[in-house]
């Protein structure tokens, strides 16, 4: 199946204004894609209008969420629920500082509805780190039922080679996101303890524009999305 499990929307204020619940959408299906998730940084708030549109659409719509942790790594956490998202929302609250977002510096944060109005504000800045390290992010996703996937795992911003020069070789995560098919070997070439056909590997968008979203390229295999969310049952 074809997917794009990580890009955001007009919640992230990293995000473009045109990444809306029907632009991602329309986008994904004009680009041949299959399987999307949306995972905007350290919010769920979105999520609720974004897949009613996917599954108007004929989608299949994975619920996703970035989050960042103490040590400013991302985590992405993939759920097949809108009521585990919920769980993880006020997780999140729980753990996020309480700093305003200065929109004229860091960008918008709206909450659209299905028909791309704007319904609400995010006035706390999404952009920070929890208060919580990379194996309680990890824990905190399994806990609500969700798969978490090390984010960008080679990125010089926000990586986890980079924040902490490895990936540790006890960490329980379900899968890791790269960029292209060359990235594969040089995390293996690294990571010796990280065995290449045990692992599901992710390739991903990271799109915070709609011409950035994956095209028809990478594919996971459907029994991977049967087994972890049911999907195409």
């Amino acid at each position: 199946m074809y997917y794009d499990l990580h890009m955001h929307s007009c919640l992230s204020p990293c995000a473009e204004d045109e990444m809306t619940p029907n632009n991602i959408c329309q986008m994904a299906i004009l680009k041949g894609l299959e399987v999307i998730a949306v995972t905007d940084h350290n919010s769920t708030k979105q999520l609720a209008s974004i897949s009613e549109v996917a599954k108007s659409l004929g989608l299949y719509f994975i619920y996703g969420c970035e989050l960042e942790t103490i040590e400013e790594v991302h985590i992405l956490g993939l759920f097949d629920s809108i009521e585990k998202t919920n769980n993880l929302q006020n997780w999140i609250d729980e753990h996020m500082p309480n700093i305003p977002n200065q929109v004229d510096y860091f960008g918008k944060q709206e909450i659209r509805n299905t028909k791309d109005e704007v319904i609400g504000i995010e006035d706390r800045l999404l952009i920070v780190s929890l208060d919580v390290s990379v194996e309680e992010c990890v824990k905190a996703i399994h806990h609500f039922g969700g798969k978490a996937i090390l984010a960008h795992v080679l990125d010089r911003k926000n990586s986890i080679t980079h924040q902490l020069g490895f990936i540790p070789n006890d960490l329980p995560y379900d899968g890791l996101e790269i960029k292209t098919l060359e990235q594969k070997q040089t995390v293996l070439e690294k990571h010796p303890w990280i065995q290449e056909d045990s692992t599901v590997w992710f390739i991903d968008s990271d799109a915070h524009r709609l011409i950035d979203i994956s095209e028809k390229e990478n594919q996971l295999e459907n029994q991977l999305f049967k087994d972890w969310w049911g999907i195409g049952v």
